[in-house]
Parts: structure tokens; C-alpha cells; sequence
């Protein structure tokens, strides 16, 4: 059975992601998914503190992955698919990458904006690190 990571950040390019490896499950076989949430690690320093501490930022991150799961959650599950989740903190590419490791995954799938090949050399964006850092096949979904 062939496990795959998919990052969800909430937005309707990772559902497409979701969906596509729906696809993947009905048409090649089961899948396992990995569900993650990737989250920068909040910098908390100097006047910011006053208004924001640690805990709030965890608690605040943990409430958007908790969104970003529950409509990716319900589609797995409505399609049979079995799936497991995390939250990581830490850059995000590299915390993606890094999770399809640890999970044993043998690829991941992940939305993408659409932005044109041009736009990416100049602004660059998490897919196109993902696909440089990941040791496993990277499938972008537009």
C-alpha cells in the first residue's frame, strides 16, 4: 500500500490535492494518507510579547490546522481512504519534507497556486522548494 503526504494550509489548491489523491486511491489501489499542517516557528520578541505570547501563537496555529484538517478529513473518510495527521513547525518546505520522511511516505501531493514557471524563479514559492528538498516523487496538482 502506497502511503502519501499531502500539506494542507486551508486553501482550495490543497483540497484539489486531497481530491486528486482520492483519484489515485479509486483508480491505482488503496493509499494511505498524511495529512500536515506546516506552520512557521512563531518568532515571539520584544513589544510583541505584550500582546502575543508563546502559548497564544501555539493555540492560534492549532486552531488553523484544526480548520485545515476538518474539510480534508471529511473527504478522506466519505471516500474510504485511510489517513493520519500532524502538525509541524519549523520552515516550511523543509518540514514537509522532512515529515514524508519520518511518515515512511512514498511521495507527496500538493497544490500549487498555477503561478507561471517565470513567477517562481523570481518569487519562488513552498512547492518548488518541497520538489528540491523532498527524497521522494512530488506530484504538483494545479
Amino acid at each position: 500500500m502506497h502511503k502519501l503526504l499531502i500539506p494542507l494550509d486551508g486553501s482550495d489548491n490543497a483540497l484539489r490535492a486531497v481530491r486528486y489523491a482520492i483519484g489515485l486511491a479509486r483508480s491505482n489501489g488503496p493509499i494511505t494518507v498524511h495529512l500536515v499542517s506546516a506552520h512557521e516557528e512563531p518568532e515571539i520578541y520584544g513589544e510583541i510579547a505584550v500582546y502575543v505570547t508563546r502559548e497564544r501563537m501555539a493555540e492560534l496555529q492549532q486552531k488553523h490546522s484544526e480548520a485545515a484538517f476538518a474539510t480534508a478529513e471529511k473527504l478522506l473518510a466519505d471516500a474510504g481512504v485511510a489517513f493520519s495527521r500532524e502538525i509541524v513547525t519549523g520552515h516550511i518546505a523543509e518540514a514537509i519534507a522532512q515529515s514524508a520522511e519520518r511518515a515512511g511516505c512514498d511521495g507527496i501531493v500538493m497544490g500549487t497556486r498555477g503561478m507561471s514557471a517565470i513567477g517562481n524563479l523570481v518569487m519562488g514559492s513552498v512547492a518548488n522548494k518541497v520538489v528540491h528538498l523532498a527524497r521522494v516523487p512530488v506530484t504538483l496538482v494545479k
